[in-house]
Formats: C-alpha cells, sequence, structure tokens
C-alpha cells in the first residue's frame, strides 16, 4: 500500500493526523466531536476517530517505554532487557494501528471493493435492535409460581 508515508516517518501520528484532516476537511478535534455527537452519521469517521484514537494512546505507551529506556545505565542487563522489550511491543503496536488507520483512510484498499466490501458490510455494527425487544405478553391468569421444581424459596 504505498501511499507516500515513508517507513523512516517518526511523526507517524502527525502525517496520519494530517490525512485524516484533509480528507474530512476539519481539524481533529472539530471531527472527534462531530462523531461524538453523532456516531452513525458518517461510520468511517467514527472508525477512523477510534483508530486514531488507539494510534495516539500506543504512541504515548512508546514514549513512555523509550523514556523508561533511556534513563538506564548503558550496560545490558535483565531489567534493561525488558525495557527493550517493551520497547518493540510498544513499537509494533502503534505500527499496527498506524497500518489500521492508512487502511481506513485509503478508499481504494484491498477488501474495500466487491464482495470483499459486501462482507465487511455485514460485520458493521447495527444501529438498531434487529428483532423487536419488548417484553412478551403473558397470558391472562393466575400468575408465576415463586419456586422453581427442586428449590425452596427463600
Amino acid at each position: 500500500m504505498s501511499d507516500g508515508i515513508s517507513v523512516d516517518v517518526e511523526d507517524v501520528v502527525g502525517v496520519l493526523t494530517e490525512r485524516i484532516e484533509a480528507r474530512f476537511d476539519m481539524d481533529m478535534e472539530h471531527l472527534k466531536a462531530a462523531v461524538a455527537a453523532a456516531p452513525t452519521a458518517n461510520p468511517d469517521a467514527t472508525d477512523i476517530v477510534k483508530w486514531h484514537g488507539h494510534l495516539v494512546a500506543a504512541q504515548a505507551a512508546l514514549n513512555r517505554a523509550e523514556t523508561a529506556l533511556e534513563t538506564q545505565p548503558s550496560e545490558v542487563d535483565d531489567p534493561t532487557m525488558g525495557l527493550a522489550h517493551r520497547v518493540n511491543a510498544a513499537v509494533a503496536t502503534r505500527d499496527g494501528r498506524a497500518i489500521i488507520v492508512r487502511w481506513l483512510l485509503d478508499p481504494d484498499a484491498l477488501g474495500k471493493q466487491g464482495r470483499a466490501a459486501e462482507r465487511l458490510a455485514r460485520l458493521r455494527p447495527r444501529t438498531g435492535p434487529a428483532v423487536q425487544t419488548s417484553a412478551p405478553q403473558r397470558p391472562p391468569g393466575p400468575p408465576a409460581p415463586a419456586w422453581r421444581a427442586g428449590r425452596a424459596v427463600r
């Protein structure tokens, strides 16, 4: 998925935020407010805002892990290796979420057209209940007993 984002870019969140703002022609704060006010109005915007939030959280976790690693002494011991693994995991998480945001932004991405798009549309949450949710009507007559077979009432 070649979209002009270099692998070497350190500010992945900034680049993707700019793309989101350009696509929806508003800054992220206004887009978040619009999605919060009407989450079902534009499902694409809702998904992008959700995953952008996950991306920002992953970047914050990466920054914390990198800061913790930088405070360690230069020798490689078990605690330092543990922090290095945390940094690697945070990078993988951030990159995975960035890939999802990039996919959501690309209207021609694999899986967004044809039969794959139809299957994807079926996975979207419904806006209302699939069946009537009112309680069933009880037939007229005596009330149901307060006990169940085999259990005493307490």
